[in-house]
């Protein structure tokens, strides 16, 4: 599973043409991939390491809250080309990525672990084309991997 966390101020998922789809405050944006070996234990662990990695400021201006401890929200938008493969040739390959039928159920139990965390979740819409807005605050930008 690989993720990538942008901190924001504020964020907002559409899907074409439709009303949004969802949107908060402060707090992250997390694009969220999902890989063929990954499991429902996968999709918990990096939403337990995602909910209290430390990378909001303090009143000191270091980087020393968790989302958890700002009480922050995380918009979920689930993104198969985190798992380009781009090394040959000049169209990536996407053969890496989960199919729809494995990721769909591991990003709502990615949103769910992070719920069960006590974090306010909104979601995209699985498989949609969506177009996303945000307010990077720092900017910081993280990726990680399970």
């Amino acid at each position: 599973m690989r993720a990538v966390l942008q901190r924001v101020g504020e964020a907002s998922v559409t899907v074409r043409e439709q009303d949004v789809a969802g949107r908060i405050g402060k707090g992250l944006l997390i694009l969220l991939g999902v890989g063929p070996d990954d499991t429902e234990e996968t999709a918990r662990a990096l939403a337990t390491k995602i909910s209290k990695l430390r990378i909001f400021e303090d009143d000191n201006e270091k980087m020393n809250l968790s989302l958890l401890d700002i009480r922050g929200a995380a918009l979920v938008v689930s993104q198969f080309t985190l798992f380009a493969d781009t090394r040959k040739g000049n169209r990536p390959s996407f053969i890496a990525a989960a199919p729809p039928e494995l990721a769909e159920p591991l990003c709502k139990e990615f949103c769910n672990a992070l719920e069960e965390a006590g974090i306010h979740v909104e979601e995209g819409v699985f498989g949609a084309h969506m177009d996303v807005r945000l307010i990077n605050d720092g900017p910081v930008t993280i990726i990680m991997e399970m």
